[in-house]
């Protein structure tokens, strides 16, 4: 059978068979996702945080009908937002009428800096770090042999001057390509070990020596055509763009629009046991790079009427090291994905960030945010409520027609169905 993304009635199906329904979709063995079903390991825990006293769980679904490059895949998506996967998979389906996603990535380089302070002549500090740079980057890529021999390791030094209040720096950057890792362990191993050698150099006392996590190095692009016929015509086409446009002029809306994208992109980060806090700090120090804070996407209409998308944002993720390597869940959501480097989960989590980007757009042109949105956060409202399985349903029904999805409504409603039995 051949592999797809499309999955018709997955909602519907109890949990036990939506993974069914997802390996049997790829063709995976069903035992695959049972570390999701497992909960958390109380034991892995502490062995991965300090005083650990327990976990918290967050929901991971899956999106659908994602076509991504041609592929067809599944999404793991970790959150606790209701809206987000049915959004993310609403415009995934909408994009496959015009191809779906095409994605690019860049090489997987990250960045570490050495400040260098109480340097005389920090002009020519700089001009030193860079004749010295081939010795540099020798004792760099003698730290991690195997990076080296896997195709990885530093590959370039640049300098700068840095002012400050507190006095000038000299701050060199180490580049390095770190292959499958998010590359943190290894960018800082190398920087710690030439950060003394660097401080010579510039003539002063190296003092930072620590990875950042503005990895405008590590791109990924997506891009993704939507039919305007699909969308409701030329309108809907022209009020999506004016609300973009919106976001790249004014950092008010940008912050908000902005979120969005990160409503995907952190869904899958953490799914994948990648670290979220790399990734958004990234992604919105990229969205400042400008002077002033602007949206990460751009939408246009294209000389067939169409809207296209296309979002471009730093993406360190990677597949070997941290909770990646040793979290039986975030492995068993890799597996799903069915990415085997980084680059690929790089561009897929790069195209649900479109995804949802335009799913949230698309309903403030149209329809407004919250009615979507509100439909499945009634179904919280009604549990906490006090509503059973089987009353849930009927609570979220009222409570979606009167538009009122509040709590005390809520408890209203399910006291008014129990009366009715």
């Amino acid at each position: 059978m051949a592999r797809t993304s499309r999955l018709p009635g997955f909602r519907d199906l109890p949990v036990d068979q939506r993974r069914t329904a997802a390996l049997e979709a790829l063709g995976l063995e069903p035992d695959l996702l049972r570390p999701l079903a497992e909960g958390a390991d109380a034991a892995l825990a502490d062995r991965m945080v300090e005083n650990a006293v327990g976990t918290l769980g967050v929901p991971v679904g899956v999106a659908s009908n994602f076509a991504v490059d041609g592929a067809e895949v599944l999404v793991p998506m970790a959150t606790e937002e209701p809206s987000v996967i049915a959004a993310a998979s609403h415009a995934a389906k909408l994009a496959r009428e015009r191809g779906g996603f095409t994605t690019s990535a860049s090489d997987p380089v990250m960045q570490a800096q050495i400040q260098v302070v109480g340097v005389a002549d920090p002009e020519a500090g700089r001009v030193r770090l860079l004749e010295a740079r081939d010795e540099l980057l020798a004792t760099a890529n003698a730290q991690d042999p195997v990076l080296v021999e896997r195709g990885g390791g530093a590959r370039d030094l640049s300098a700068r001057v840095v002012p400050s209040r507190a006095g000038t720096y000299v701050v060199a950057h180490l580049q390095v390509d770190v292959r499958d890792a998010m590359g943190a362990n290894s960018v800082n191993t190398m920087a710690e070990a030439v950060a003394r050698r660097a401080g010579d150099v510039a003539g002063g006392r190296a003092l930072l020596r620590i990875l950042t996590n503005k990895a405008d190095l590590r791109m990924a692009r997506a891009r993704a055509v939507f039919d305007a016929a699909a969308l409701g015509g030329a309108r809907i086409v022209d009020d999506i763009v004016h609300a973009a446009a919106l976001a790249e002029a004014d950092p008010y809306r940008a912050a908000t629009h902005n979120k969005g994208i990160m409503n995907g992109v952190t869904a899958v980060v953490l799914a994948t046991g990648n670290d979220t806090r790399a990734v958004e700090a990234g992604a919105h120090s990229h969205a400042a790079a400008s002077g002033q804070y602007a949206a990460l996407s751009r939408f246009e209409k294209n000389g067939d009427g169409d809207l296209v998308g296309s979002l471009e944002l730093p993406m360190p993720v990677g597949l070997v090291g941290g909770a990646t390597t040793v979290h039986a869940a975030a492995r068993a959501a890799v597996a799903l994905l069915g990415v085997e480097t980084a680059a690929q989960l790089d561009r897929i989590t790069t195209a649900v960030g479109l995804a949802q980007n335009f799913a949230a757009l698309r309903a403030l042109a149209t329809e407004g945010i919250q009615r979507g949105h509100m439909s499945l956060h009634a179904r919280n409202v009604a549990a906490s409520a006090g509503a059973g399985p089987d009353e849930i349903p009927r609570v979220v029904e009222r409570l979606v027609a009167e538009g009122t999805v509040r709590g005390d409504r809520a408890e209203q409603v399910l006291a008014e169905i129990r009366q009715e039995r």
